[in-house]
Formats: structure tokens, sequence, C-alpha cells
């Protein structure tokens, strides 16, 4: 399948959505949803896939809905908002044969106001935290994330804010990089706003520039696989 671009139909599609976000809805639309959505982000998993083995050849790109694909519905047991369907769409590519979510990862999220373009892992589950501050009580690998991040930083992109207000333990306030340790989460992250009708989310052009986010971070998605190797089963 080629891609050539997002659609504005499926933008149209979430904008509707937003508006009538029931199930009945959704199912009466989900040939919209199909044709606008569906095919698009499974031609764009299948290229952007196969670009991105020119930095992990064996990534994990799976163009269909729970490997690549974030599901549309909403698991409302562990969500605050109840709606039954995401008014975002989100596609993974990830690195090594964890989990996706606990796993290296690239990330393209968007909705009907912005994308987002993202590298790292999103959220620490308690095996991957108590890994991660294992890592960082390593100086040289605590310097090198530092560094990771202040470059990244430097090329415009922004990082997410710590988690914890206060030092776990077996870190002390003074310490140059025992600031790390109050991240729940490790991800440089891009947002655009999708106002212009002629933007980049509209055409094939869409793939360079999410490669070009991903090139610019990739110090920092080596640095977290190689923090997931050392995760215990």
């Amino acid at each position: 399948m080629t891609f050539n671009g997002f659609k504005k139909e499926g933008i149209e599609f979430l904008i509707d959505l937003e508006m009538n976000n029931t199930k009945v809805w959704f199912e009466n639309n989900r040939y919209i949803w199909e044709e606008h959505i569906l095919k698009p982000n499974v031609a764009f998993v299948e290229e952007m896939g196969e670009t991105l083995e020119m930095l992990v050849p064996m990534i994990n790109a799976k163009p269909k809905v729970s490997g690549s694909l974030f599901k549309i519905y909403r698991d409302t047991r562990f969500s605050k908002d109840k709606t039954p369907m995401k008014d975002k769409i989100g596609i993974i590519f990830w690195q090594g044969g964890a989990h996706r979510m606990q796993s290296t990862s690239y990330y393209f999220f968007y909705n009907i106001e912005q994308y987002y373009i993202a590298t790292g892992i999103r959220t620490f589950k308690p095996p991957l935290l108590k890994a991660y501050r294992k890592y960082i009580q390593n100086k040289t690998n605590a310097k090198n994330l530092h560094q990771i991040l202040e470059d990244i930083k430097q090329k415009g992109y922004q990082l997410p804010e710590p988690k914890y207000k206060r030092l776990p333990q077996g870190f002390k306030e003074g310490d140059e990089y025992s600031y790390l340790s109050k991240y729940n989460a490790i991800f440089g992250f891009q947002t655009y706003p999708l106002h212009e009708i002629n933007d980049d989310f509209y055409s094939e052009k869409i793939v360079d520039k999410a490669f070009k986010v991903f090139q610019d971070m990739d110090n920092l998605r080596e640095w977290l696989y190689q923090l997931t190797l050392t995760v215990e089963d």
C-alpha cells in the first residue's frame, strides 16, 4: 500500500467523533474510519518501518491494530475519561522483544489540533523504573543520559517534567545527576500544529520529517535500549 500522506477526511472524522463520542455512532461510521484513518495509518507504518530500518534493522513495525496501531476504543476501566472512543490516533515502532510500551520506541500521535513525534519510553512500570534507577547509579550512565538530554534540548525538542518531587532512596541532593532519578519516563518530543492545509502531515513528506526527528534523538533511543537489556524478568 502506497503512503501519500494522512487524510483531511480523517481529521474531519475525528472532529465529528468529538461531538458524537458513542459506540453506536462510531460503528455507523466505521467505514469512514477504515478508509481515511486506518488505511493511511497502515501505509504509514509500512513506509516508516522500512525507513527506520536504517536506524534499527530489526525495528518492530507491525501494520495492524494492537501492533504498531493503537486501538481507538478506550479502556475505560483505567481511565478518568469515560468516553468510549479515543480523541487521538497513536502509532508506535519499538525495539526488542519486550512489551511495546516498556521498550524504547518511536511514537507518532495526532488529533484534530496537532501531531506529536517522540522517541523514548513514555512510562516506566515498576520493573523498568527499578532498573532505570539502578542503571543511573552508575555515574557514567547518568552522565551520558544527562548529555543526551541536553543535546535534545539544544536541538529544540522538549522533555517531560519529572514525576517525583523527592529523590528516591539511594540518591542524594547535591549530586550532579541525581535529578534524573525523579523521572518515571524518558522521552524527547515535539508537537506541530495542524492549522495549515498544506502541512507535510497531508503528504508523503511527513515520513522524512518524522525520520529527521527520530534520527535527531537516536542517541536517546540507544541509551534506553541498553537500559531495557538490564531489566530482570
